[in-house]
């Protein structure tokens, strides 16, 4: 059976149209409290959520699916996506739920579904949630006298402001640097100010003004100029801009130059190794991830695992190879010794504790590598199966010979979007656009 609503990243789409409705949504509910009822105990999920106006909609019919199964459910408002999965461990919960489309605009949301030890549920499971949707879940319903109940839980941020805090090395504190970040007017917009406060940094909020409109509007990882821009204006150390669920880190130098996730997992395997940390002697990061870096792993006699792209499949691969530093050039850093799923506010404070020991500016410590120029287009499909065309294919031959053993030709469909990601990288630029070019003008025609 094939998965039809989940996605790379769990359930996601436009808010009040299929699937993203409440109806939908309660019935997501339903299926997944039924999939997850493992004994007598009394069954327990938390439920999060980012600033999008539709959260108000698809928050209480979350609420009552699993309520309707007999569950009991812990609601802690805005709150970032690690912070539920951290929840979820702590409160020994059978299921965490985050609604959020992560970096998406408002119009968007989505449902992330964590199992009790706070890792997203796999192909597997969610495959299992649409067979009980299809198949008539409401035949299992609670008993009247076994419904569960709703309460908030109102030290929820406080919980992962300290659980966050205590990532950031002992001894350390942030006196004397003055950084800029941006909340990206969602999930963080509280508690990512509040931590480097309390850290002792001279804190420059932005995108901390959520409205249920704005969240990822002009500002955030995505779209982070307006923070590169304060940086300078302010004289800081250095920026950092989260996503509207703040599991992904863009940071921006000193000078607002951008630091992605590349660079940001280089550092941090390089400072991880120095200490004795590194576990696995390698990184795990996606097929998009930039050839410098795993040139520059190798000049530290580090390797670089690849996985499929999505966050949830790099920390699979992770668990699976027994790495505990991984992660995506968009800016999702998985660090497995504190988290289960990415966290741009504890990637941050790694980033931000080198800085504090080497007492070097932002642009020579975390610029670790040159990448090899990269280009990536985006090609939108109507539903066909456009790589699966034999003109395609040998555009795709005749790109990977042209490049050799000397660049890179990555072409694969988008999770959650109906796009085509057409990906090449060369150590000669003028090499790059001569690949990529004639491979989107392959797939367009397939494309519809």
């Amino acid at each position: 059976m094939t998965r039809d609503i989940f996605g790379t990243d769990g359930i996601r789409g436009t808010a009040n149209i299929e699937p993203m409705t409440a109806a939908t949504a309660l019935r997501v509910a339903m299926a997944t409290g039924h999939r997850f009822l493992r004994g007598d105990h009394r069954h327990l999920v938390v439920i999060g959520k980012d600033t999008r106006l539709s959260g108000y909609m698809l928050e209480p019919a979350m609420t009552a699916g699993f309520i309707s199964m007999g569950m009991d459910v812990v609601l802690v408002g805005p709150l970032p996506t690690p912070a539920v999965a951290m929840l979820t461990r702590s409160l020994r919960a059978d299921l965490g739920v985050v609604l959020s489309a992560s970096h998406n605009p408002y119009q968007d949301n989505g449902i992330k579904l964590f199992g009790p030890e706070g890792y997203k549920l796999s192909d597997t499971v969610e495959r299992e949630i649409e067979e009980r949707m299809d198949n008539g879940v409401e035949e299992h319903l609670a008993a009247s006298g076994q419904l569960g109940k709703a309460m908030r839980l109102d030290d929820a941020q406080g919980r992962y402001i300290e659980y966050v805090k205590n990532t950031f090395p002992k001894g350390l504190r942030l006196d004397g640097m003055k950084v800029v970040i941006d909340c990206a007017n969602g999930a963080a917009y509280r508690v990512a100010p509040l931590v480097l406060w309390e850290l002792g940094a001279e804190v420059i909020p932005m995108g901390t003004q959520p409205d249920g409109f704005n969240i990822n509007h002009d500002c955030g990882a995505t779209e982070p100029q307006a923070m590169c821009a304060k940086v300078v204006e302010s004289k800081a150390d250095i920026g950092i801009a989260l996503d509207g669920d703040a599991d992904r880190l863009i940071i921006s130098d000193e000078k607002g130059k951008v630091i992605d996730g590349d660079q940001i997992m280089a550092l941090v395997a390089m400072d991880w190794k120095d200490a004795g940390h590194l576990r696995g002697d390698a990184l795990v990061a996606t097929v998009m991830s930039n050839m410098g870096l795993e040139r520059y792993l190798a000049s530290l006699d580090l390797g670089l695992v690849r996985a499929q792209v999505g966050d949830r499949y790099v920390v699979e691969t992770m668990r699976s190879g027994g790495h505990n530093v991984g992660g995506e050039q968009s800016g999702h850093i998985i660090l497995s010794d504190y988290s289960t799923t990415g966290d741009g506010l504890i990637a941050a404070l790694q980033v931000l504790s080198v800085l504090v020991k080497t007492g070097r500016p932002a642009s020579e410590v975390a610029r670790c590598f040159d990448p090899f120029p990269q280009m990536l287009r985006s090609v939108s499909f109507n539903g066909t199966e456009p790589l699966e065309n034999s003109e395609v294919k040998a555009a795709i031959a005749e790109g990977e010979a042209e490049l050799g053993g000397n660049g890179r030709l990555v072409i694969r469909k988008s999770g959650p979007e109906p796009l085509v990601r057409v990906m090449a990288e060369a150590e000669d630029e003028a090499v790059v656009g001569g690949v990529v070019n004639p491979n989107v003008e392959a797939v367009e025609p397939e494309a519809g």
